[in-house]
């Protein structure tokens, strides 16, 4: 009994639980420090960027979108360059190494265990530490040992760093739906960009045979006495102008044959026979208004946001540098001098060995290495508010867009009409004998004009409606989440 009355054997387990609490007090104490605490930028959100809060819709874009357009050639040519496309498959492959290196990342956190067998035969100095009688002569050995080996995760640190990697695959599994939705809006917007040549092409060989009838009946004209030389002059230099103009349009139309051929992963020749048309293309459907939840259906907007969660653990990892590291290692195996003694009983050999490890002084290298972090955390934070105001932008571009040309249409149409009524006057005064033939050739050439904006507003208006599906998300659905399982 001590003076107090109380048992030594009943102090001395709280003895030893004190000395512990003290210990570990002091370890941490002793840890290099932090720095003072920083604070990341912050993160915009809908609201910020004009976005109603509105309850979620049923889908702002449908899957495949493209498929709504009724053109099967489209189909199959996105079809074609989902599975094809290079670009894509880049995207792919950096899916598939961001998430291996989570894997190894989690392989790292847990017990590791490794077998060793180590057969050596060698000539022992006489003259060196060794004595005799293995001194100058010619000896085998042989280590055979098995050894565990495992680091507890007291600080959080291991736990951080899987989860950064966890973030930047999830992030690189956005980013290849990104790619994909790009890809499938490039070939879309490129079909509908070739259709529109295709359609001007049109136009364009009517206004050449125009002006070649112009041409001729001004040189009868001139014969007739009716026109100078000046009028024949200025018809026949009209006609390799509109040649030159459908010229240009046939080498557009191939170069664009070409980038579809390109973007779809074939030969740059392999569509040389493509024809499209606008008409046989339809409008897509365009939301009422667009909500919060487009954050949500952008996959370049959740890859920055999954960035910011992995430079977060980025920050959480780099931080416990600054705690203990401790490393449980025990070894069990056979050691000889002599192969022959390698299995005898007393060969054994075994043991444990704990380590601790303890930043003290590091010239700053932990503090540096977390600030590294921290501007990298402030960096995809900044990315992030950026992918938001472009989805923003995009989105309410597209839609303020097709309103306008909506009403251009309008407008457009009306104008289309009065100059095809004007056409059909002039045919009708020619025929009564009112009117001559170049009367008629001149009203034909305001309806050709109306055509060839007629078909740049609607090529427009269905690119408009592609630009707007790419930017509402091309109808994908979150499931970057389903990743968090997948190291298992």
């Amino acid at each position: 009994m001590t003076p107090t009355g109380t048992p030594l054997a009943a102090r001395a387990p709280r003895a030893r639980l004190h000395a512990a609490a003290l210990a570990g007090a002091w370890l941490l104490a002793a840890c290099a420090s932090p720095g003072p605490a920083h604070e990341p930028l912050a993160a915009t959100t809908a609201q910020a960027v004009g976005l109603a809060s509105a309850p979620p819709q049923q889908a702002l874009a449908p899957a495949q979108w493209w498929r709504q357009l009724g053109d099967p050639t489209l189909d199959a040519l996105i079809a074609q360059a989902l599975q094809g496309s290079p670009s894509l498959a880049v995207a792919r492959a950096r899916l598939a190494q961001a998430v291996a290196l989570s894997q190894v990342r989690e392989a790292a956190n847990g017990p590791q265990a490794t077998l060793g067998a180590d057969l050596a035969r060698q000539h022992y100095t006489a003259q060196g530490l060794i004595p005799a009688p293995v001194a100058g002569h010619v000896y085998s050995t042989g280590n055979l040992q098995a050894t565990l080996a495992w680091a507890p995760d007291f600080f959080g640190q291991h736990a951080a760093e899987l989860e950064a990697a966890l973030g930047q695959a999830r992030a690189a599994q956005a980013d290849a739906a990104a790619a994909a939705n790009l890809l499938a809006a490039q070939v879309a917007r490129g079909y509908v960009g070739l259709a529109r040549l295709q359609a001007q092409r049109a136009v364009a060989e009517r206004a050449h045979a125009q002006r070649q009838e112009q041409w001729a009946l001004t040189r009868e004209r001139v014969q007739a006495g009716l026109d100078s030389q000046v009028e024949l002059a200025q018809a026949q230099a009209a006609v390799p102008d509109a040649r030159a103009q459908a010229e240009a349009l046939d080498e557009q139309i191939t170069l664009a044959r070409r980038q579809l051929a390109t973007l779809s992963g074939q030969a740059p020749s392999a569509l040389a026979a493509l024809d499209p048309a606008l008409a046989r293309l339809q409008a897509l459907p365009v939301p009422p208004q667009l909500g919060a939840d487009l954050l949500g259906r952008r996959p370049d907007v959740v890859a920055a946001r999954w960035r910011i969660e992995a430079a977060t653990q980025g920050v959480a990892a780099a931080r416990g540098e600054f705690y203990p590291n401790i490393n449980l290692v025990a070894f069990v195996g056979l050691n000889a001098l002599g192969l022959d003694r390698l299995f005898q009983a007393g060969s054994r050999q075994f043991g444990v060995a704990p380590a601790l490890r303890l930043p003290l002084f590091d010239g700053g290298r932990l503090r540096a290495q977390l600030g590294s972090r921290q501007a990298e955390l402030d960096a995809a934070i900044a990315q992030y508010n950026g992918a938001v105001l472009d989805a923003a932008r995009e989105a309410g571009d597209a839609i303020a867009s097709l309103q306008s040309l909506t009403r251009q249409q309008a407008q457009q149409d009306q104008a289309a009409a009065g100059a095809e009524q004007a056409w059909r006057l002039a045919q009708e005064r020619y025929r009564a004998g009112l009117g001559s033939y170049l009367g008629v050739l001149a009203s034909e050439s305001q309806v050709l004009a109306q055509r060839r904006q007629a078909v740049d507003l609607q090529a427009r208006r269905l690119d408009t409606h592609v630009a707007l599906m790419k930017a509402l998300g091309g109808g994908w659905q979150d499931d970057t989440a389903a990743l968090a399982a997948a190291p298992q």
